[in-house]
């Protein structure tokens, strides 16, 4: 069965490669494919292009044990000669600022999914933290140059007003890469169910992320991860819900960005930043499936939770 997580943030930092070899935690824990993030929120393109060549150069360095994904094809022939597959994501549309010609550029490099905002407005559209203008003339032809390039449509940290405006344009699948559902608790990151079922109808996929205080009072055991793979599967479809556990190696380095930017987060204080430092680890990906089989899930159905609803999706927009 194939397994993919689809987000984790390893340090953004280009010179430092001390967590890196930490990957290796998402093999020995039976992950097959892992989506890493080279970007968010207010960093320039140049900030995304150092962390991308940064990323990409100590892959190839280690190539025995890594490689870089650019089709659906190569998932299926890293993965099978033993190697664990990898791509890359963009959280904001501030890495192409106001020049719609780096999507395919960030697509020639690895990335294969961009968010449209990181929690706060930017050129493209609204964030889910801030006054949801909609989706803009510009945010438009945004759209229309990810489905062009093959690029995933990403609405996860997005304002529900500029998710509609989405809806009313999109050709193809989109997701909410790292997302969970509002239902379950209620938090402006969490999505309310009918943009699951806008999402799900467009053929994409919804998935659920192990933060805490997305999943509820700091609570990231698996039985909890579950409960939402479980919420998403019954309301929209086996086929449209995945794992993206958003598992942070360097909890230092979030506590200190979401302290000195607690706005970005929605927080109204320094000290309530200090509180993000529950994220699920990949350890906990095959105690997920675990329970979710004890629920009453078929193997067949696992095996779509598990990594095969990402692969279809890539296969229907990657080129």
């Amino acid at each position: 069965m194939l397994l993919w997580d689809n987000h984790t943030c390893l340090p953004l930092r280009p010179h430092d490669t001390a967590f890196l070899p930490q990957l290796d935690r998402f093999a020995n824990a039976g992950v097959n494919v892992v989506s890493i993030n080279v970007g968010f929120g207010e960093q320039t393109p140049e900030e995304h292009l150092r962390l991308i060549s940064h990323f990409r150069a100590w892959i190839k360095q280690h190539g025995d044990k890594y490689e870089l994904a650019a089709t659906a094809q190569d998932i299926e022939r890293i993965v099978a000669a033993g190697k664990l597959a990898l791509l890359f994501d963009i959280e904001g549309a501030r890495a192409v600022g106001d020049q719609l010609s780096l999507i395919p550029m960030y697509y020639d490099l690895g990335v294969r999914w961009m968010s449209i905002a990181y929690n706060r407005n930017n050129l493209v559209g609204g964030g889910c933290m801030d006054e949801d203008p909609g989706l803009s003339a510009f945010g438009h032809d945004f759209i229309k140059e990810m489905e062009r390039t093959g690029m995933l449509v990403c609405c996860s940290h997005t304002g529900a007003r500029t998710v509609r405006d989405v809806l009313d344009i999109a050709t193809k699948p989109f997701i909410f890469s790292h997302s969970n559902p509002n239902a379950l608790w209620d938090h402006k990151r969490n999505i309310g169910d009918d943009l699951i079922l806008a999402c799900a109808k467009l053929g994409g996929v919804v998935g659920i992320n192990g933060v805490g205080m997305f999943l509820g009072a700091n609570d990231i055991s698996s039985e909890t991860i579950a409960r939402n793979v479980d919420y998403v599967a019954k309301l929209a479809g086996i086929d449209h819900v995945g794992i993206s556990l958003d598992y942070v190696f360097d909890n230092d380095e979030v506590i200190e960005f979401a302290r000195a930017n607690p706005q970005l987060f929605g927080f109204t204080s320094p000290d309530e930043a200090a509180g993000v430092r529950a994220f699920a680890a990949p350890e906990q990906f095959c105690e997920i499936l675990a329970c979710l089989k004890a629920m009453g899930y078929a193997q067949s159905d696992l095996a779509k939770i598990a990594g095969g609803n990402w692969l279809r999706v890539a296969r229907m927009v990657w080129r």
